[in-house]
């Protein structure tokens, strides 16, 4: 199971379904209401580093590519 997405395993599980369902039961993450873990990334999908100011949902890491043409100036 990767962390940034537990679904790139079902790539591998297609063609044996009986493993695919016990897959699906035992190593699927639940569900969250609450904490760092409800927020992504929308460019990488990475949980931690989330910045949601002003509804950019964007890591530090994306966000310092993309600062300049989200049209801020000042980003360092």
């Amino acid at each position: 199971m990767t962390y940034s997405n537990y679904r790139k395993e079902f790539k591998q599980l297609k063609d044996k379904p009986v493993k695919f369902k016990k897959f699906l039961k035992h190593n699927a993450p639940k569900k969250r209401s609450c904490g760092r873990a409800t927020k992504r990334c929308n460019r990488c999908g990475r949980i931690r580093g989330t910045i949601s100011s002003y509804g950019l949902n964007v890591c530090r890491q994306c966000f310092r590519e993309t600062a300049t043409n989200l049209g801020f100036k000042k980003y360092t």
